[in-house]
């Protein structure tokens, strides 16, 4: 299983299940479901505790045993209703062999462990003083760069480092402790060896100042800077943000004589102050009231520097009463300064939204349903959940009867809790202790600040949740350290708003914010984004409700993580006896660390002790804790005014999402114009303050199969009580045969499946319960591309048709005189019946089984259950319910609707591509024509394949002939609406042998060459179909691939001005030597050069998908001129029944306003300006590169002859 649950991890989401989320981001639980799945995989468990406790048993114990005996362990059977010890250590054996593995993989796993016997054995005769001359230097992981392939190539080899060789032990002490015996060593100082260590080094370093800065140690923070500018490594990374942060520090305790000298440090330094210096010398100075002279000297040095006094209340980030300090110093000098007037409102010049943007047509922002006093109410309700940073509610398995067992476990719990607390508490200070030596910052942990920043209490609260929320299968060392230093990152971004006043600003512009969306205020003429920036400007705050800094870099993460890691597994024991008391009483690790392998990779765990995962599921808790941030929020969203100002109230939250430490994303948002980013920021708010409530009878349907052993054809997964027994397995497992562990490696794996599944459920279905009685709202980001996505993971409306089907809109409106029938046709749509037929004929048939669906709505359990037959069930039931409450109303047109009515694109990838072709062909299979009935392009792709089927049959080819009868709409569906996004013909086949296998009747033995056949036929029914499509798709590709290789990304400007660029470059590894393992941390970004294969597989898709959200957008906004309420799933518009004719015509004119723009004229330009002006630098030979690139972007494809305003009269275009 941790083997299973580590792949799943690191696939990324969709690993090994649908829902794609992994357990580390499933929050603490443990239900009658994880006592299920202990008491039932008894045999499936077994060979894993063996790998626990043979490799870590005495190994973590203590480090001064001699050497490590791997005994032989048996699991006993544990009993229900008895506490039984879990382990009992017998007579030794050899090494054991990794589950699965050959047989020089199981002598390297235990050379590895006897390697690591030895060198702990080293260190405890005397200290290994590497590690302390490299905290000396810098404090900071051995940055150990190496390519990709290398290190692959490298691990798939047996080890061969001398054991001798201290700097390569994956279990070095933490050199928090060895740094004592050896800080006064030095060693010959590296220059990092690419721009990526640079990068790495250079935010570690503003980082610590950060801290020393936070922690208000000005002379730590002068002594670190002064240490890095003597270092010849550092050196070359100080900036003049360095420096600045520095004197931050003294000008908060109001020492000039500090700042001048650091300004007379610059001088001899290549570095020029910046406004950030001056502004921080006059807070000096204002704070400590200086002379005038002095203050007049600074001033006159700014002047010539090139700099306006006025561009310091413009341009710099003021935090607490600094820019009330920098005023006093101006004024001493001259009185009558007046602040700067603020720059008035920037106008959007997109071509595409010059009306909506037009004071002229302006219209009041539409209100909400509550008054002034109830949104302050919700502010403070979602404050407080913020301030706590985590939320615990009950799931819903909570209303199971408790047994006298789980009391007596819970009580345990309890009381091992409470010890595990204390004792984390005295490992953490005796840490700190052994880190810190104040006279000597050469004798500084780099990590110790880390530990400073929160109280202990904070830190002790985190690494307990980590254990709460510990899989019992255990989690990769990599994931759980990540996750422990973004856990201690987060609650310091609360604390630094806490203390820089940055709260109090916002509390103060949210309560004459709301004004706006109140129903008991006056209606204002402007957008939420407009309204905040008015409040700001007026209450003088400027740029100064976001925060300066810069985030923590993931090997800065990693570290603090790994060290917090380590202090928790070494703190954390239990009683031997606890569940057995004939037993010794001799305490035991928690927690183990043991190896296990993802492919040709060995990997470290972190598993829970068998009497530990024993306890917490007798106890069979049934809470859920939560970061604040994942649920939905209580009020409406902070509107986004800002690259990194919007969303949550308290909680850091990005504009841009990405990976890792992919920060270039927001580096180009920050560099871009904001008045051009203005479209994208509305759009965003304009889905964030969406309103949304729950509903409750489709919720408590739900919620009564869950509690009823699930429903997999309903989409409700089933307990593990379900899942498939193990076989019996006789013996031990050296006796076990192979196709005896192939079921239990497949009852293992179904189980993992099953319980990731069921969780998933169980956490939707529980926050959705939580919040069943409240309006809430989902905050919405974006991707690269521009995607917008809801910013909660868990509960929202980009969810399954479960989750889809318990949202209903707050906000109410009369259905109207058609809105019944697009109720009815909504319900058909969600069918999958009647996909051929008319919009008249699925409302004709709606009204012919009107008896089905009233029986449906009245009793959808017990009656004849035809909404279960359906493709969206729950959605079905729900529309059923809804139908019927409308027709029984007296009149159904006044019926107060607060249903969802969808509205999808046909194919839309592909609409896009026929329209930037004007592609005439293409137009008319993906109904961009008006035509009575609606054009399936599935099915006129299966039917291309058919006739190219039948030729080669009737020429006697073999596989032709076999797959007579069996190509269907089904089959080619997938293949077909993903090759626009980018599918090789890989994926397709793989995709194609998939459907072709749940067909019963296809021959098994045939599925490799007849995906093989249908996959090359289904490209070229494509290819014959839309000529355009590929031509385009050719054209971005070769462009994609000739710009990577000349060494740069693929970069782009949507028609809304939002600037893109494709986050895809060659990985490399850093190594963390740490005290458990060494940790080898992938990263990927714009300091390596790009990867050219997937720049240019991906430019297409991403193109397309950046042209999808355009056009979403755009409706989006035009929807909110025209008062609607809009909600989008990507290519899914959602509004109420009453107005869907409106959101239809809205997105009509969108579709074409937006390819009217010369698309493809204007991205050859832009690119042919980007990459082959004369002003652009490469260090390759310009005329070989340029001329190719030149030629490539001037070919812009040919288009054809579509009409593009026939997609007004489309009644299919969007239906």
């Amino acid at each position: 299983m941790s083997l299973l649950r580590l792949r799943a991890v690191l696939r990324g989401p969709g690993g090994l299940r649908g829902p794609g989320i992994a357990w580390r981001i499933f929050r603490s639980y443990s239900s009658a479901s994880t006592k299920e799945k202990a008491n039932r995989n008894g045999i499936c468990e077994r060979t894993e505790l063996l790998e626990v406790l043979k490799a870590r048993a005495k190994q973590l114990q203590g480090s001064n045993v001699p050497q490590v005996t791997v005994s032989k362990v048996e699991l006993d059977a544990v009993d229900n209703d008895k506490y039984q010890e879990a382990v009992d250590p017998g007579p030794k054996e050899k090494q054991p062999r990794a589950r699965g593995d050959g047989l020089a993989r199981s002598s390297s796993w235990a050379t590895k462990l006897q390697k690591e016997m030895y060198i702990q054995q080293l260190k405890m005769k005397q200290e290994l003083p590497s590690a302390a001359s490299q905290l000396a230097l810098e404090g900071q992981a051995k940055l150990d760069v190496k390519a990709e392939a290398k290190a692959k190539a490298k691990t798939m080899k047996s080890p061969k480092i001398s054991w001798n060789q201290s700097s390569g032990s994956p279990h070095s002490k933490p050199r928090v402790v060895e740094a004592k015996g050896g800080a006064g060593l030095k060693k010959p100082q590296r220059m990092p060896k690419d721009k990526s260590n640079q990068q790495a080094l250079q935010q570690t370093v503003q980082c610590n100042l950060e801290c020393f800065l936070f922690l208000q140690q000005p002379e730590e923070a002068e002594r670190y800077l002064l240490l890095c500018q003597s270092s010849p490594v550092k050196s070359k990374v100080l900036d003049i943000g360095a420096y600045n942060i520095v004197m931050r520090s003294w000008a908060r305790k109001g020492n000039l004589n500090r700042i001048d000298r650091l300004f007379s440090i610059l001088e001899s330094t290549s570095l020029q102050p910046n406004l950030d210096s001056f502004a921080v010398a006059l807070e000096c100075m204002g704070r400590s009231q200086s002379p005038p002279k002095a203050i007049l000297r600074y001033l006159q040095q700014l002047n010539s520097s090139g700099f306006h006094v006025d561009e310091l209340f413009q341009k710099c980030l003021f935090e607490g009463d600094e820019k009330e300090m920098v005023l006093w110093a101006i004024r001493a000098v001259q009185p009558n300064y007046q602040l700067p007037p603020p720059p008035s409102p920037d106008i959007s010049k997109s071509s595409l939204l010059q009306d909506f943007y037009s004071r002229e047509t302006m219209v009041p922002y539409p209100k909400l349903d509550f008054s002034m006093k109830e949104l302050q109410e919700r502010f403070q309700q979602q404050l407080e959940m913020e301030l706590k940073n985590t939320i615990t509610i009950e799931s819903v398995e909570a209303a199971k009867p408790l047994t006298p067992q789980a009391v007596k476990a819970r009580e345990l719990l309890g009381t091992l809790r409470s010890q595990w607390h204390d004792a984390i508490l005295q490992a953490l200070q005796n840490s700190k202790r052994s880190m810190v030596r104040p006279k000597r910052l050469s004798k500084y942990s780099v990590l110790y600040p880390y530990l400073c920043l929160l109280p202990d209490e904070d830190y002790v609260d985190i690494m307990l949740q980590i254990l709460n929320d510990l899989s019992p299968q255990g989690e990769s060392l990599a994931v759980l350290a990540r996750e422990l230093g973004s856990k201690v990152y987060d609650r310091y971004i609360i604390q630094r708003k806490l203390r820089s006043c940055q709260l109090e600003k916002v509390q103060k512009i949210y309560e004459n914010y709301i004004e706006l969306l109140a129903k008991d205020s006056q209606p204002k003429q402007y957008l939420p984004r407009e309204y905040w920036e008015k409040l700001v400007a007026e209450a003088g705050f400027g740029p100064s409700l976001s925060l300066k800094g810069c985030s923590w870099p993931c090997v800065l993460l990693m570290r603090l993580g790994m060290h917090m890691l380590e202090l928790l597994v070494k703190a954390v024991k239990v009683p031997r006896n606890i569940l057995n008391h004939r037993l010794e009483s001799k305490p035991i690790p928690v927690l183990y660390h043991v190896y296990s392998f993802y492919s040709n990779w060995q990997v470290g765990l972190i598993k829970p002790h068998p009497i530990f995962s024993q306890i917490v599921s007798n106890a069979a808790e049934t809470t859920l804790t939560f970061n604040s941030s994942a649920m939905p929020m209580l009020c409406p969203p902070v509107p986004w005014t800002s690259p990194s100002f919007g969303a949550f109230v308290l909680s850091d939250t990005k504009l841009m999402r990405f990976m890792d430490e992919s920060t270039h994303h927001q580096l180009l948002l920050e560099q871009c114009p904001l008045v051009n980013l203005h479209p994208v920021l509305d759009a965003l708010n304009q889905l964030g303050n969406c309103a949304w409530k729950i509903n409750q009878p489709v919720l408590d349907i739900i919620i009564s199969i869950f509690n009823d052993k699930g429903d997999e054809k309903l989409d409700i997964p089933p307990p593990l009580s379900e899942a498939p027994k193990p076989p019996t397995a006789p013996g031990n497992s050296s006796t076990w045969s192979k196709t005896l562990k192939h079921e239990l490696f497949l009852c293992k794996k179904k189980t993992a499946e099953m319980h990731s599944l069921r969780m998933d459920a169980l956490y939707k279905l529980s926050i959705a319960n939580y919040v069943r009685d409240k309006v809430f709202w989902f905050p919405h980001n974006m991707d690269f591309r521009g995607r917008t996505y809801p910013c909660p993971p868990y509960f929202n409306h980009l969810g399954n048709d479960v989750t889809r089907a318990i949202l209903l809109f707050a906000e109410g409106r009369p259905l109207g005189p058609r809105g019944l029938d697009w109720l009815k046709i909504h319900l058909i749509n969600l069918t999958g019946l009647k996909k051929k037929n008319a919009l008249q004929e699925r409302l004709e048939y709606a009204n012919e089984i009107m008896e089905d669906i009233l029986d449906s709505a009245d009793h959808p359990l017990t009656g004849r259950k035809w909404w279960m037959d359906t493709d969206e069930p729950w959605q079905a039931l729900a529309c059923c319910m809804e139908i019927a409450k409308a027709s029984r109303s007296p009149d159904p047109a006044a019926y107060i609707s607060h249903f969802p009515v969808h509205q999808d694109g046909s194919c839309n990838g592909l609409q896009h591509y026929a329209a930037l072709g004007r592609d005439l062909s293409g137009a008319a299979s993906v109904n961009l024509v008006p035509c009575g009935l609606p054009q399936d392009v599935y099915s006129a792709v299966a039917q291309q394949v058919e006739e190219f089927r039948r030729k080669d049959a009737e020429r006697g080819l073999k596989i032709a002939q076999v797959l007579q009868g069996f190509i269907s709409r089904k089959v080619v569906k997938q293949t077909v609406m993903t090759v626009v996004y980018g599918v090789t013909r890989y994926g397709g086949r793989l995709q194609i042998e998939k459907r072709l296998k749940e067909i019963d009747e296809f021959p098994e033995e045939y599925l490799w060459e007849a995906s093989h056949y249908l996959v090359k036929q289904v490209f070229n029914s494509i290819k014959e179909m839309f000529s355009a499509t590929r031509d385009i798709q050719n054209w971005l590709t070769e462009s994609a691939k000739l710009i990577a290789q000349s060494g740069r990304t693929v970069e782009w400007v949507v028609s809304l001005g939002l600037p893109i660029m494709q986050p895809y470059y060659r990985s490399r590894s850093t190594v963390l030597n740490c005290g458990m393992q060494r940790l080898s941390v992938k990263n990927s970004n714009s300091s390596q050069k790009p990867d050219t294969v997937k720049q240019k597989n991906a430019f297409p898709p991403n193109f397309i998908h950046s042209l999808d959200s355009t056009h979403m957008m755009l409706t989006a906004l035009h929807c909110l001129r025209k008062g609607l309420t809009f909600v989008s799933v990507h290519d899914c518009y959602w509004t109420h029944a009453l107005t869907v004719d409106v959101m239809n015509q809205v997105c009509r004119q969108q579709f074409v306003a937006l390819h009217s723009e010369k698309i493809l004229q204007d991205l050859s330009e832009f690119m042919l300006e980007k990459y082959c002006s004369s002003s652009s630098s490469s260090t390759e030979p310009i005329a070989h590169w340029q001329k190719r690139l030149m030629e490539q972007l001037s070919n812009v494809p040919r288009t054809g002859e579509f009409n593009l305003k026939q997609v007004m009269d489309s009644t299919y275009f969007f239906s």
